[in-house]
């Protein structure tokens, strides 16, 4: 067993759990404090509590189930219903009220995001990839079982690959820059189609949708490798971008979009599951550790050796092109 698992203790499994929760319905140690202090107990009556059931009902109906979560006039009206139903309990109660401002503060909270535009069927087809490769790919990196090392640099990187039954095989880059975690991501994420002005390899990266804020399908062109070893290749990708605390991952995987068909002169080639894990280097918050998964099918009628060849460099030399990106473009 080579390399240490991306969640540095914590299981994959609750890592994507996590990471894939709404913010909304995570509320601080300290709220959750507040409203366990502030919950009304018998002592306040039962009226409160029956009168509280049925909108509390309906905002849970309209929110539990994947099938309801588009019928945003259900939604809405729950919403609605709740919030009244708190008011009414606010002038009529005689007693402490500090909990029902609370819960009145979720409930608007919930109204305001029913008023977002509902995503179409294809968009949470989309949504719903990214996720999936998300729990892929952290799937994979937890099972530290059966990895081998492919490259080790001498500033620490390394490259270890393991091969996965209907996957095939997968390469996994563990290295640290020294660079802050947001830095590292903005430059990632915010800046994701600037890739191709730093990383050879990368010709273009275009963003072709932006769904909600965590999902983007994207275009990219691969650079032809030196000696044309490899012909040009392109991708479609959905990508998912989920930020958990200190910790960030960026997954992706193939996916078929109408607008881009394939390309003269490129052959479509797909990724994933992969993803890459950032984490503040412990004990040093200005180091950011970075774990990417990379699997890509090239397609073609390449020799296995090649493909392996190619796929391990092109993972140290992203390393230290980002290294180098980050040095020039972060000041001083």
């Amino acid at each position: 067993m080579e390399g240490s698992s991306p969640g540095d203790g914590e299981e994959p499994s609750r890592l994507a759990a996590s990471i894939l929760q709404p913010a909304y319905l995570r509320p601080s140690a300290r709220r959750r404090g507040a409203l366990a202090a502030e919950t009304p107990t018998a002592a306040h009556g039962p009226v409160q509590t029956r009168e509280m059931l049925p909108a509390t009902s309906k905002l849970c109906a309209a929110i539990s189930y994947r099938h309801l979560r588009n019928m945003t006039g259900l939604r809405r009206q729950a919403a609605v219903a709740l919030s009244q139903e708190l008011s009414r309990l606010a002038c009529r109660s005689t007693g402490p009220s500090t909990w029902i401002h609370q819960v009145r503060r979720r409930s608007s909270l919930l109204s305001s995001r029913l008023e977002e535009k509902p995503f179409s069927e294809m968009e949470m087809s989309y949504i719903k990839q990214g996720e999936e490769a998300l729990q892929k790919s952290l799937s994979i990196l937890g099972d530290q079982d059966g990895w081998k090392t492919e490259t080790v640099v001498g500033n620490g990187d390394k490259v270890l690959s393991k091969v996965l039954p209907d996957v095939g095989k997968v390469f996994r880059l563990e290295v640290v820059v020294d660079q802050p975690l947001d830095t590292v991501y903005s430059e990632l994420v915010d800046n994701m189609e600037q890739m191709g002005d730093w990383n050879p390899s990368v010709e273009e990266v275009k963003i072709l949708q932006k769904i909600g804020k965590d999902t983007v399908i994207t275009h990219e062109k691969a650079a032809a490798t030196p000696g044309n070893i490899v012909g040009p290749r392109d991708f479609v990708s959905v990508r998912c971008a989920k930020r958990r605390g200190s910790t960030c991952v960026l997954a992706g995987m193939a996916t078929k979009y109408g607008a881009m068909p394939e390309q003269e002169g490129f052959v479509r080639a797909e990724n994933g599951p992969t993803c890459m894990v950032l984490r503040p280097l412990p004990g040093s918050p200005s180091q950011t550790k970075l774990t990417w998964l990379l699997s890509i099918d090239l397609k073609g009628w390449l020799p296995k050796t090649i493909i392996n060849q190619v796929l391990s460099q092109t993972q140290v030399n992203f390393a230290n092109h980002l290294r180098e990106r980050l040095a020039r473009t972060v000041p001083c």
